[in-house]
Order: structure tokens, then C-alpha cells, then sequence
């Protein structure tokens, strides 16, 4: 089979012509994931006989499913529903003619300040004395109101928690009632149980402020899209019966997500095809469970789980490094992958003392050497400032190296170069501090409360992530490290497959 003027390989066509009711595809990084669905779809329409109208496309990202699309378009010249679970949402939602406002981003963030500024000073001016997080006691509001100025990070902090607290509890289909279990579980924490207990029922009423706003001004947003969609479809239907749902990047889905997808399931019959990499999920904190993934049999016991093992970007030097560093943590599921290219020394490292100073000579010796374009990836945006100086600049996601204009520098996080590639890859910020890779900072344990299933392995979504890194090149891979404080994850490499990683000391 041919798409896109590339044959499909055995794993490939095996997985297109696979006719199971629920389908678990497990792709490698650049195994060619997208020519596989498109390969599906080919199959669908020109072998089963399926209409345009019949098959459902859904992945994460809005540039992922506008790619989708239009690779589609090109490759069959018809147009498929491809959507991200947003906008299957908002499609749902305007069939049944329900009236809503997608709320904006900030609109939380604003609950949590009124909260702070504008609620518990009032409270404490009808002599209703309240706690803090901290709980502490306020006895009249100037004295609320030179801790809340003394102490503005730490509040910003919590703000920033009780952001990631109250999304989390809902994309993990949470309501009201939970909070009466976590204020009961916390009784077991004896020595923080007051503060706890103190967080939860600031929450509780940020929450309950959130949602009453919300309702008051006919809004939604992005977790009430979902969760509304699917109680919609699960008492009336969906007026669209799909009969074959593929999703994408998978790995990242969550647990109202599932929850969507399993409504339409249920009322249309439809044969479900999931394709992902475990080995690539990187958004835990932000409400996607890997379980999902992981433990596909147990939520579809009847499904198939195939595999494409052949990456057509990485070398079978690096996925041999890259894909062992991986499998420290026994919960991934194990991959036999393999490369028909081969390139000695993928990985590299080269130790420097003063990165500003000697990022433009790395760059300008590895230009003569391996031609043009570059990515460049940190941990955090923030890292861009370890290299910029008076001959280096930034803008719109490019490095520009003065007199050396011509060079194709882009830098992006790991997390938005997840599904891109680049001839070769730097990864900066590999320094063993709390913002480093890995980060050291660690969850704020009371969004154990929220996430559903705590990762037990140490650094586990780090180590995914620095995998992800691992795998955007073509050709190599380079790790700028400070000699005097290098990343656990360089010694580990450094340690086990010195070998095969070649060494540079500036």
C-alpha cells in the first residue's frame, strides 16, 4: 500500500487491515504514526466501503489536528471530521443548540485573586476572623493586608497551586462531594492535618466561586466542554453515528476524555483505534493519565495491541541508548525498536565552563560541519537566557548569531517539540538544580488528592521527557552540560553507555 508516495511496512499494513473492535496501536518515536492513519483511512474508504462521514479523527493539539486534516485533504481529497476533544465538544454541543460561551483563560485566576483581595477582607470586616493557608488568624483586615504584601510570592504560589488544584479536580470528573472525602482522609495526616485542612476549604470556596460565575454567565471552559458533551450524548445520542473513531497521541488523554469517547462509543457501536507512544507522556500535570494507555486491556478487555517497532528518523545507535534509559521505569511498555539507519556517535556531549560565551563557537564549528538547522531545547522557556548575550538574540522561537545570520537556529521547550523533528538537537539546561533536567521540584503533595494515579518511579515524567528530547533528531543529538554541575540524567548516560556517546571538553 501506498500513501503519500511511501509504502507502508509490514507492522504498518498489518495494523490498516486489522478489523478488532478496539485497537491499542503502540508506535516508537518517528515510526510513522500519521502515515499509519492515513494508511487506515485509505483502508476504510477504499476497502470497507466507509463514507467520509462514517470516521471520526481526534488529536491533542489544534496545529496536530489541523496537520491531520489537511494531510487527509491532500492525500484522499475529501475532508474527515478531525478534531481536538475541545472542538468534538463544541460540535456536540451546537447540535443540540446549547446556548454557551467559551470562558477565557484568566477567568479562575481572577476568582482566586477576588477571593484573597476583595472576599476575605470583607469577611474580616463583619469581624468574621478566617485562615490562611497558612492558618493563620487575622484579626482586622490591615493586618490581612500587610501579610498578603509581605508575603506576595508565597501567594502567587498558592494562587498558581490552587489553579492546578481545581483543573485537575475537574478533568479527573471530580465534584463537591470529594472534597468532603479529602477533608475526611486528611485526618490521617495528623501533623499537617490543620493545614490541609485549611487548603482544601479555601479551594472548596474558590471552587464553588468558579463554578457560580461560570453559571451565572452561561460559560464553559475547556474540562465543562467535555464533561457536558458527554452527559449530553449519554441521555440523548449523538446525532453523528460514527462507525470508526481514531485518536491520536493518545497518551495524553484524560480521564473525562476516555469519558467522552466511551459515550459515543457506547451509542454508536463503533470500532476504536488509539495510537500513541508511552514513552511520550509528558503532560501528567496537566490532567492526562498514562494509565489509560498502559492498561488499554483492562478498559477494553477485548482489545488487540499492535506495535510499529521501525523508526524512520533516529538511528539504531540512539534508539538502542535513548529506548534503554526509557525502560529503567518496568511500567512502560516494552518495544523492540529498530532503525535501518546507523550513525556512529548520536549522542554527544560537550562539557562547557561558560555557555554564553561559548555557545556561538559550538554552534559556528557544528554549521561547518553538519550543514544547517538547528533546534535548540530547554526544560523552561526561561532557559533561552543561558544563551543569549550581545552577539546573540531571540525572536518568535529564533536564535539569530550575529554575522552568522544564515543559520537556522529555533529554539522551543521539549514539551512544544513533542512531534518535531530537526536535523540535529541540542538540549541545554541539563544541570542537576530544582529547574533543571530533570526537575528536582517536587509536587505539592496535596495534588495527590487530584491525581488519579501517583507515578512511583523516580523522576518518571522527567525521564520521559528527556526522552522525548533524545528522539527529535535525524542525526545527533547534543547535550551542552556545565562540568561543575551536570545533570543525574547525563551521569547515567555517561555511566552506563560511554561507549557509544562521544565526549567533547571545552
Amino acid at each position: 500500500m501506498l500513501i503519500n508516495g511511501y509504502k507502508l511496512d509490514e507492522e504498518q499494513e498489518a495494523i490498516v487491515r486489522d478489523e478488532s473492535q478496539h485497537l491499542l496501536v503502540v508506535a516508537g518515536a518517528g515510526a510513522g504514526k500519521t502515515l499509519t492513519i492515513l494508511g487506515k483511512i485509505n483502508y476504510l474508504i477504499n476497502n470497507k466501503n466507509y463514507q467520509k462521514n462514517d470516521i471520526l479523527c481526534i488529536s491533542y493539539t489544534k496545529d496536530a489536528a489541523l496537520s491531520l486534516k489537511n494531510k487527509i485533504i491532500k492525500e484522499f481529497n475529501i475532508e474527515i471530521d478531525t478534531f481536538t476533544f475541545h472542538k468534538l465538544s463544541i460540535e456536540i454541543l451546537k447540535s443540540y443548540n446549547v446556548n454557551f460561551t467559551i470562558t477565557d483563560n484568566e477567568t479562575l485566576d481572577r476568582c482566586i485573586h477576588e477571593y484573597f483581595y476583595i472576599d476575605t477582607i470583607s469577611n474580616l470586616k463583619q469581624r468574621q476572623y478566617v485562615s490562611s493557608i497558612l492558618d493563620r488568624k487575622f484579626k482586622n483586615s490591615n493586618d490581612y493586608l500587610n501579610y498578603l504584601n509581605q508575603n506576595y510570592e508565597e501567594m502567587q504560589k498558592n494562587g498558581e497551586l490552587i489553579n492546578t488544584f481545581i483543573r485537575l479536580f475537574k478533568c479527573n470528573n471530580n465534584d463537591v462531594k470529594n472534597f468532603y472525602l479529602y477533608l475526611k482522609n486528611s485526618r490521617y495526616h495528623i501533623f499537617s492535618f490543620k493545614k490541609r485542612k485549611a487548603f482544601l476549604l479555601i479551594v472548596l470556596n474558590i471552587y464553588l466561586k468558579y463554578q457560580q460565575y461560570l453559571l451565572d454567565n452561561k460559560e464553559l471552559d475547556f474540562d465543562d466542554l467535555i464533561t457536558n458533551a458527554r452527559d449530553i450524548i449519554i441521555e440523548k445520542g449523538i446525532k453523528t453515528q460514527y462507525k470508526y473513531i481514531i485518536i491520536d497521541e493518545y497518551q495524553d488523554s484524560s480521564l473525562i476524555r476516555f469519558q467522552l469517547i466511551n459515550a459515543i462509543l457506547a451509542k454508536t457501536n463503533a470500532k476504536l483505534m488509539v495510537v500513541g507512544d508511552d514513552f511520550q507522556s509528558i503532560y501528567r500535570f496537566s490532567g492526562c493519565s498514562l494509565d489509560l494507555f498502559v492498561n488499554f486491556k483492562i478498559y477494553f478487555p477485548d482489545a488487540k495491541i499492535l506495535k510499529i517497532n521501525t523508526t524512520y528518523r533516529n538511528s539504531k545507535e540512539l534508539i538502542k541508548i535513548a529506548g534503554d534509559f526509557i525502560m529503567k521505569n518496568k511500567l512502560q511498555i516494552k518495544k523492540d525498536l529498530k532503525s535501518l539507519k546507523s550513525l556512529a556517535y548520536p549522542i554527544q556531549i560537550i562539557y562547557y565552563k561558560n555557555l554564553k560565551l561559548d555557545f556561538k563557537k559550538i554552534i559556528i564549528q557544528l554549521f561547518n560541519t553538519y550543514g544547517n538547522d538547528f533546534l535548540i531545547l530547554g526544560r523552561n522557556n526561561k532557559d533561552i537566557n543561558l544563551l543569549i548575550n550581545k552577539d546573540i538574540t531571540y525572536k518568535d522561537n529564533k536564535i539569530i548569531i550575529k554575522n552568522y545570520e544564515e543559520i537556522n537556529i529555533t529554539f522551543l521547550t521539549i514539551h512544544r517539540s513533542k512531534g518535531l523533528e530537526s536535523n540535529n538537537v541540542f538540549i541545554i539546561n541539563l544541570e542537576n538544580s530544582i529547574c533543571g533536567l530533570p526537575s528536582k521540584m517536587k509536587n505539592n503533595t496535596m495534588l495527590n488528592y487530584v491525581n488519579k494515579v501517583e507515578e512511583k518511579y523516580p523522576y518518571g515524567e522527567e525521564r520521559r521527557l528527556f526522552y522525548v528530547g533524545l528522539t527529535r533528531t535525524k542525526n545527533y543529538c547534543i547535550l551542552l552540560v556545565n562540568k561543575s554541575n551536570e545533570s543525574i540524567f547525563v551521569k547515567e548516560l555517561v555511566r552506563s553507555y560511554k561507549k557509544q556517546i562521544k565526549i567533547h571538553y571545552l
